[in-house]
């Protein structure tokens, strides 16, 4: 009996209806089927064409809206952007279920938002710290309330990338997209333990740390501060990794058992 390798390895999940819609609208504005400035048809007709109800045709434009492919116009419809950030698609695109992705997708935030904290407390203005800083308390807002986290968590970091006045970075985040966001509802990762108050509670005492030193304009603090940040999500996701991977050859060896 053939054993999936540890990176192979998924956590045991049944994937949304609207997840297999994200794939195929993505597939279709990737290969020019729909080109850029161009309409996606009606939810009712999206839901025909991929035997699903509206709700879901909803979820899986909120997705793709989200990830910076299209845009909804109120009145008019959807519509695939006119710069949609797909260079970079393949970066979010069919991501599963894996937790090696979250990791996969953490190395490649290390790389880019560890230099982006330094840069956005070197070159940030005025209004765009106040960006920062309307993100992180929005987070605050919205945790008090009970609500999902996510968009106002991928806000900050999006401000930050802003700040750094370089929209090259502000691209490459964009098309990672907020299922990069690991507390955020939409992500494919998303566990019990990362939706917890607890734990978002964390990641707000990290940001703090991040935009204090993005405010006092030391570099080299926001930049300590993002990658402490990262490394403990990182570290969250190698835990999460190991417990299910010793749960799956548990399994398997009750089986020959």
């Amino acid at each position: 009996m053939a054993i999936d390798t540890a990176a192979d390895f998924r956590v045991e999940r049944r994937p949304k209806l609207s997840e297999g819609v994200v794939s195929a609208i993505r597939a279709q504005v990737v290969s020019g089927v729909y080109a850029p400035g161009q309409k996606l048809p009606t939810e009712t007709r999206m839901g025909e064409l991929f035997g699903v109800s509206r709700t879901v045709v909803r979820e899986a434009i909120a997705t793709l809206a989200a990830d910076g492919l299209v845009e909804a116009r109120q009145g008019a419809g959807v519509f695939v952007k006119n710069h949609p950030t797909i260079a970079f698609g393949s970066i979010s695109a069919d991501v599963g279920n894996k937790v090696s992705h979250a990791l996969n997708i953490i190395e490649v935030r290390m790389g880019l938002e560890i230099e982006s904290a330094g840069l956005a407390a070197l070159r940030r203005n005025a209004a765009q710290e106040a960006q920062i800083q309307e993100a992180f308390f929005e987070f605050d807002r919205l945790l008090e309330r009970g609500e999902a986290t996510g968009k106002s968590d991928f806000a900050f970091h999006r401000e930050i990338a802003a700040a750094t006045n370089n929209s090259y970075y502000v691209e490459v985040l964009d098309a990672l997209g907020m299922r990069a966001i690991p507390c955020d509802v939409a992500s494919p990762w998303g566990t019990d333990s990362t939706l917890s108050r607890g734990y978002q509670e964390g990641l707000q005492r990290e940001h703090l740390a991040i935009l204090k030193a993005i405010s006092a304009g030391d570099p080299e603090a926001a930049r300590a501060a993002m990658r402490a940040h990262l490394a403990a999500s990182q570290e969250r996701y190698r835990s999460l990794l190991s417990g299910q991977q010793a749960k799956w050859l548990s399994s398997i060896l009750k089986r020959k058992t």
